[in-house]
């Protein structure tokens, strides 16, 4: 097809809505379900994502979007024991579903009603997975007849499948319509490999190879999230985005308090919590959010409780939560941009980081070095702004 209808468009009261291409047919087919405007947004950012993904570490990739910027994105590394039950996972998966829960598992309360894009064929064990999430749609290279028997009884048979023309290849300029102006530029074809991780400019510069791998997958993702953006990213995924923020350490602040609630779900307190049987999963995922937070009095020291546990746990005291933060280390953090103050640094040791790697160019670049060399951090300058709107 040249052009495809849509539902509405963001909002809808928009209700004119399609897409169409001025040349060829679109790279896409709709296997099942009816696409949404927002839907095709996040598709074909994800698509790209997990495209690069895989071509910059040769692992099956996945990522979780929401409102054109992804909750989370991971390669296919195996799972293991504490990651499997803070996911609610089963262990022994496919590459590609590992993927997906890890990507899905890295804020799975921003990854609720997501749309999914998978690098290879989804197969059974990642629709099974799938199936039990509430999430908007998917998209992959294509599916194994089992795995899409089994997405195709998801939301009463509406759930939204796409398939990728893996070759598609777009043009490399593209335009964009604003209040009537149209807006033109040329893609951002920018590679993110390891050469951009060879200008360390701290004294430390042992970066290694697993370091390597975690911040090209967070500079991968910062480049389909809306600026400005910073991502943590550790074991062969992201564990904490922050997007669409006017001020770089807000986005280092909201990304942090992600990664530290991500560390924080591996807690044998948090692992072990007494949830009851018939919990749903986005419910648990709630409770979970709100036991690990600063209001989790209104969870605990009111009835709530017992609409999800099976008896009163115990708070999670602010002196646990710092005292195991501070046990986390090897982390490597993305910036779309460069920091402009050591600020940043100062919050992502709070975090666990060890690896930064930032565009460089500030006027106070000798300020931000300095600050990471107080922690012996290991720090890279890219020379590349990853600016995404």
């Amino acid at each position: 097809m040249q052009s495809l209808k849509l539902k509405y468009g963001c909002n809808p009261n928009q209700s004119e809505a399609s897409v169409y291409m001025k040349k060829g047919e679109l790279p896409f087919e709709a296997l099942n379900g009816k696409p949404g405007y927002i839907n095709l947004l996040d598709a074909m950012n994800a698509w790209q994502l997990v495209r690069e993904l895989k071509e910059a570490t040769g692992l099956p990739a996945a990522a979780s979007f929401k409102h054109v910027s992804p909750a989370g994105a991971a390669v296919g590394l195996p799972l293991d024991d504490v990651l499997s039950k803070a996911y609610f996972a089963p262990k022994e998966v496919s590459p590609v579903a590992a993927a997906y829960i890890r990507a899905r598992g890295a804020d799975r309360m921003s990854s609720y009603g997501d749309f999914a894009a998978l690098s290879d064929v989804c197969d059974a064990d990642t629709a099974n997975f799938l199936k039990g999430e509430v999430s908007d749609g998917v998209i992959a290279p294509g599916y194994t007849d089992e795995a899409l028997e089994i997405l195709k009884s998801k939301r009463k048979g509406t759930y939204l499948i796409l398939k990728m023309d893996e070759n598609y290849k777009p043009e490399p300029v593209e335009e964009k319509e604003v209040f009537g102006v149209t807006f033109k530029q040329s893609r951002n074809e920018a590679k993110i490999t390891d050469e951009l991780l060879t200008e360390i400019v701290t004294k430390n510069k042992n970066l290694t190879q697993e370091a390597k791998r975690d911040l090209l997958i967070a500079l991968i993702t910062l480049k389909y999230t809306q600026s400005n953006s910073v991502c943590y990213a550790k074991g062969g995924q992201a564990i904490g985005i922050g997007a669409g923020q006017q001020s770089r350490v807000h986005c280092t602040r909201l990304a942090g308090n992600k990664a530290d609630l991500w560390h924080l779900r591996q807690m044998d307190k948090v692992l072990n919590l007494p949830f009851r049987e018939d919990v749903k999963r986005p419910n648990r995922d709630n409770a979970i959010d709100v036991y690990l937070g600063d209001e989790w009095e209104d969870l605990l020291n009111t009835d709530a409780w017992k609409d999800v546990f099976t008896q009163k746990p115990a708070p999670l005291t602010r002196e646990e939560k710092r005292a195991y933060l501070d046990s986390v280390t090897g982390v490597s953090l993305a910036s779309d941009a460069f920091f402009p103050f050591g600020d940043n640094i100062e919050r992502a040791k709070k975090s666990g980081v060890k690896y930064v790697a930032e565009a460089g160019g500030s006027i106070r670049d000798d300020n931000v070095i300095e600050t990471a060399d107080k922690y012996d951090m290991v720090m890279a300058f890219t020379r590349l702004r990853l600016f995404h709107h």
